[in-house]
């Protein structure tokens, strides 16, 4: 039964992790005409590509071996979710 409460709680962590990072992107990595213009899709396209990100931040964590700690799983979740979104913008 750990296993699973384990992978419940990995996945809403990566879930928010996403979330977050697509939010703050979106809204903080703009100039002031453009965040003037920006409607609840764009947040939600964001939120979505961020939750993308944070997987594949997440998992490649895993692969490169980073199990002994969390932490660092989490912390390439957020790097994970920022490259995919900054790529995604075409920076």
């Amino acid at each position: 039964m750990p296993i699973i409460t384990t992978a419940v709680a990995n996945l809403l962590i990566i879930l928010i992790i996403g979330i977050i990072a697509g939010i703050v992107f979106n809204r903080y990595a703009q100039d002031w005409l453009s965040r003037q213009f920006i409607t609840r899709q764009s947040d939600i396209t964001s939120a979505l590509v961020g939750i993308a990100g944070a997987f594949i931040g997440f998992h490649l964590g895993v692969i490169f071996g980073l199990l002994p700690s969390p932490l660092m799983l989490y912390i390439m979740a957020i790097v994970g979710a920022l490259v995919v979104l900054w790529v995604w913008r075409g920076r």
